[in-house]
């Protein structure tokens, strides 16, 4: 369910090479959220760094959405970069597992296109 990529970069590089690799696999970052920043802005302590990346490819969007509406639901895509246990982790939930929950099986194709492409966009970006 879960996809999980380590690397050696800082979460800070990593995110500099993850927002230039969704780029070059026409994709679009639509947000990114700093869980620590936010947390701290809400007044709770939270001493890791986590950012979670929306990304978004807009015809593959469509597609689903044209389709079944409801997977508005799952979307965007995330990525997220966080460190753990010295690494910095690059992960995502599984595109082809979230479109499964929707009884949609003419959606599978288009699951398995996002999925090997956010893959990609990861491993351009732990490299």
């Amino acid at each position: 369910m879960l996809i999980k990529l380590s690397t050696d970069k800082t979460v800070s590089d990593a995110a500099a090479a993850l927002h230039l690799s969704v780029k070059a696999n026409h994709f679009g970052v639509m947000q990114v959220h700093n869980l620590k920043e936010t947390m701290a802005k809400k007044g709770v302590e939270f001493n890791n760094e986590c950012l979670i990346f929306e990304v978004c490819q807009p015809q593959q969007a469509r597609k689903v959405l044209d389709a079944n509406m409801s997977v508005c639901t799952a979307l965007p895509c995330r990525i997220s970069i966080y460190e753990e246990g010295g690494k910095t982790i690059l992960a995502t939930l599984k595109p082809t597992i979230l479109l499964a929950m929707f009884n949609s099986p003419q959606l599978e194709t288009v699951a398995q296109e996002v999925e090997a492409t956010i893959v990609k966009i990861m491993e351009e970006a732990v490299v």
